[in-house]
């Protein structure tokens, strides 16, 4: 009998043993499954990051730097070193988890890294943090101030016999206005759109070519006032 009992208990260790087995080979294959998921998550966000990169090297006129996928049976399959370090089945004295959340954490950083490029981007070069609408105004009035500087060249010649009065009205009211609204619109295009921008910067061509023909001769009217009231 007393062999009986010592068959019984024995058996019922070796059950328990094999339960424990069963769900540690069953915990061991949850936590590989996970691992493999992780790995190919940063795998997936590694790939958009680089596609985006190139997009914005593209943009700024640098040829892409993406590796082309390969063809054959190695389609499709992860570029070299990709999961190399958040493999979960590398001999590595490092815990795979950590390893992985470690990854996860610089993927984070680098997309942080990509958004905040793009806001930059995003911004034109000429007076990045002002509205569109006081960029372009700002704009107008600078060409239509270098206008009014010409004008006084042109009035000092016609005083000294250079040019004559028909002249020198031809470009106050046409020619130097024309040329400050021009000087305007094409700098607002060059300067005025952001590195990403698919579409053109918005100039807004009527308020310009008020300021601009609006300006000079004003500014010549009052001149003529200031040397009459200085005389």
């Amino acid at each position: 009998m007393s062999t009986f009992d010592e068959y019984a208990a024995a058996v019922r260790q070796l059950s328990v043993q094999v339960r424990e087995g069963e769900r540690g080979a069953a915990a061991e294959a949850e936590r590989r499954r996970r691992l493999h998921a992780g790995v190919a998550q940063v795998g997936q966000r590694l790939a958009a990051q680089g596609q985006r990169l190139d997009q914005l090297g593209e943009a700024i006129g640098l040829p892409p730097a993406t590796a082309p996928a390969p063809d054959g049976p190695d389609a499709g399959t992860d570029p070299p070193g990709a999961t190399a370090a958040v493999d979960p089945d590398a001999d590595s004295d490092a815990d795979p988890g950590v390893v992985l959340e470690e990854a996860r954490r610089l993927v984070d950083e680098a997309d942080l890294r990509t958004r905040e490029v793009e806001a930059l981007a995003a911004r034109p070069e000429l007076l990045p943090t002002w509205s569109p609408a006081a960029r372009a105004v700002a704009v107008y009035v600078a060409c239509a101030a270098a206008g009014v500087l010409l004008m006084l060249v042109l009035v000092v010649a016609s005083g000294v016999g250079l040019v004559s009065g028909f002249t020198l009205g031809a470009w106050i009211c046409a020619g130097l206005p024309v040329l400050s609204f021009a000087a305007g619109w094409l700098i607002l295009g060059r300067w005025a759109r952001p590195a990403l921008a698919t579409a053109e910067p918005p100039r807004f061509v009527p308020l310009g070519f008020v300021i601009c023909v609006a300006l000079v001769p004003t500014a010549y009217c009052a001149s003529l006032l200031l040397v009459r009231f200085l005389r």
